[in-house]
């Protein structure tokens, strides 16, 4: 069992959803398992990468927030900053059954050792302790030190020849190798979780030179492009409107560096591309040795594409050119609404370019029904009653002598093999730093920051463009009232 995930790639950032990406050993998990058309993350790295291992909401989890900073002070709480005790990941639970459990690539959940991943139920972890890191060396700058580990100690990468995202696969590709040679009796999990295509944007020439003049026809034109192929792959229909490029991105006719905007995209383009050449090692070595049929994979992102600028938060940026060691750039606004296609904002809203993720399920002996796009919408919180369902585990009400939070999402298996499945009733939340969402059926309550809030039919209107609230204010306060419950539940801060 594998699961992967990328981090800060957009919902059309692959070839199967619509890129011009060269992804084809995604594309070709997605052409023989299954895709969801609609799929949700928690719309910022550490959130998502809670509710992933554990099957809980992030506050429940104790990690309402960000971790680089309250993991200095250990207090208690939703917001403390690492995995709780009142939380169990998957690595712990299948550990307990029997798996072999192996992590590769970034963990951000918790800075001190206690935290690391071999404390909460991996055998062995190679990867990023931290958020993000240059991906040729450790160190952003000396104020932001990046920590790396191998199992339970730091680890320093070599001077040259380093690559983070090839360093992840090969640790990924190893630990699959060892295990077949030392421990084929046992099933194995491995969690891989890329840094790529988080920023600073870099990567290799050869990976660079492949897109060379790709992107200089601009960010509307690739983006109607994505578009236009969606529509003919069936990802989303005719009926569905493309949101409007947002008054701070300026058409590309009207740029004056159309080169250099253009290479941004160039080289994002070749991280998604490295990390896909990537996850075809991983697939080669199940080939190999005989595990591929009956290997459940799956990928997400943990969330919509960032548009944040490097340069305004902050970091070192000391001349180098951008794409190799020492430069620290991101690919901005306008090609994150791009990687968002065809959706609104981004990482760190809970509007639907934030918090949607391609999600694609491949286990060929199980999943037997080839092409399939769901259209029923899922959550990062059902990965975890996935998992147990398909091993026959239950879920403990009771971890190392402390209660457990109960599970909050539901099994995919039903959809998966196109059973009828009842209406999900139950209503999805968010939070994360001021913005907030729920989700009822088919419609959506929205804010951020504490704006406005704001009523989507989203069966009808996917790309949130008429908002409903005036038109439907009994259903509005009721999904108020509805989110103002959880958020006291789960203790989300009152800003």
């Amino acid at each position: 069992m594998i699961l992967i995930m990328a981090d800060d790639m957009g919902y059309s950032d692959i070839g199967c959803y619509g890129s011009e990406i060269s992804t084809p050993n995604l594309d070709r998990l997605a052409k023989n398992g299954v895709r969801f058309r609609n799929f949700y993350n928690e719309t910022k790295c550490c959130p998502s990468r809670a509710s992933l291992l554990t099957g809980i909401y992030h506050h429940e989890a104790g990690v309402g927030g960000m971790i680089s900073e309250s993991d200095k002070e250990i207090t208690e709480g939703p917001y403390q900053g690492f995995l709780n005790e009142k939380s169990i990941t998957i690595a712990e639970i299948l550990k307990n059954v029997g798996y072999s459990t192996y992590m590769a690539g970034k963990w951000h959940l918790g800075e001190r050792k206690e935290h690391w991943p071999v404390k909460r139920g991996f055998d062995k972890h190679f990867g990023l302790i931290s958020g993000a890191s240059s991906y040729f060396e450790l160190i952003l700058n000396q104020e932001r030190k990046r920590v790396m580990a191998n199992n339970d100690q730091s680890w320093f990468p070599p001077e040259s020849d380093f690559y983070m995202t090839d360093a992840f696969t090969d640790s990924a590709v190893s630990m699959i190798s060892e295990h077949v040679k030392q421990q084929s009796e046992k099933p194995f999990f491995l969690y891989l979780a890329y840094n790529a295509p988080h920023w600073p944007l870099h990567a290799l020439p050869e990976d660079i030179e492949k897109y060379e003049g790709k992107y200089d026809i601009g960010w509307d034109s690739i983006r109607q492009q994505r578009f236009d192929k969606m529509i003919r792959e069936g990802i989303w229909d005719e009926s569905i409107k493309l949101s409007p490029r947002p008054e701070s991105v300026e058409a590309w006719k009207k740029q004056e560096n159309k080169k250099q905007w253009a290479r941004l995209m160039q080289i994002y383009a070749a991280m998604v591309d490295r990390m896909d050449q990537g996850i075809g090692r991983v697939l080669y070595e199940l080939e190999k040795n005989q595990l591929s049929e009956n290997t459940l994979i799956i990928f997400l992102s943990d969330n919509g594409a960032c548009s944040v600028s490097v340069e305004e938060r902050g970091l070192h940026i000391d001349g180098s050119v951008v794409g190799q060691k020492g430069s620290y750039k991101a690919y901005k606004e306008p090609w994150a609404n791009v990687s968002n296609t065809p959706f609104r904002f981004y990482k760190n809203w809970i509007h639907e370019g934030g918090i949607s993720t391609p999600f694609i399920m491949y286990w060929p002996k199980y999943i037997k029904r080839k092409r399939i796009i769901k259209n029923d919408y899922g959550h990062i919180l059902d990965v975890m009653p996935t998992i147990l369902e398909l091993t026959e585990t239950k879920y403990p009400q009771t971890y190392k002598g402390k209660k457990l939070v109960s599970l909050k999402g539901r099994s995919l298996m039903p959809l998966v093999h196109n059973k009828t499945v009842e209406e999900r009733k139950e209503p999805l939340f968010w939070e994360f730093n001021g913005a907030a969402a729920v989700r009822l059926g088919d419609y959506k309550l929205v804010s951020y920051r504490d704006k406005k809030w704001e009523l989507y039919h989203l069966k009808s209107d996917p790309t949130e463009l008429f908002d409903l609230s005036s038109e439907q204010p009994e259903l509005t306060n009721e999904m108020k009232k509805l989110y103002q419950e959880w958020a006291c539940r789960v203790g989300v801060k009152k800003k």
